[in-house]
């Protein structure tokens, strides 16, 4: 699977004073993103975690191009932009759905480590299951 699409709705919850969702929130979003792509390849976050395997945020970053409100439906896209031996790279893309606007950009870099803490190999699931893509482009 090259690419995930997760539909959400902007809670009330989630937007600040401007009415506009608050711009930490997306990253809430990717990683919903990030946990329905693995779930989709039959890799369930807990699954790993129970077997010591973890993978904390090492990098994040979002680049936003116009805002959402509550109540706005979306959809967040993610894909792995890159696969190396102790680490995975995923790329995301929040767009409205009534109108298509592309709301936000963003790249979270996962680092996967043992239950000390400690650099390990990807999970063989991960490695054979993730296909590679470079994501839609900018202008798309």
């Amino acid at each position: 699977m090259k690419m995930h699409a997760l539909d959400v709705r902007v809670r009330y919850a989630d937007t600040d004073k401007m009415g506009m969702m608050y711009y930490a929130n997306h990253f809430a979003y990717f990683e919903a993103g990030r946990i329905e792509y693995l779930r989709a390849l039959g890799v369930v976050y807990r699954d790993l975690e129970e077997r010591g395997i973890f993978f904390p945020v090492a990098e994040a970053s979002c680049r936003y191009m116009a805002p959402a409100r509550y109540d706005d439906e979306l959809q967040v896209l993610t894909w792995v932009e890159r696969l190396r031996p102790t680490r995975i790279d995923f790329g995301n893309l929040v767009i409205r759905k009534a109108d298509g606007a592309h709301l936000a950009r963003g790249h979270v870099l996962l680092a996967c480590l043992d239950k000390d803490g400690k650099p390990m190999r990807m999970p063989k699931e991960v490695v054979d299951r993730v296909e590679v893509w470079e994501g839609p482009p900018e202008s798309a």
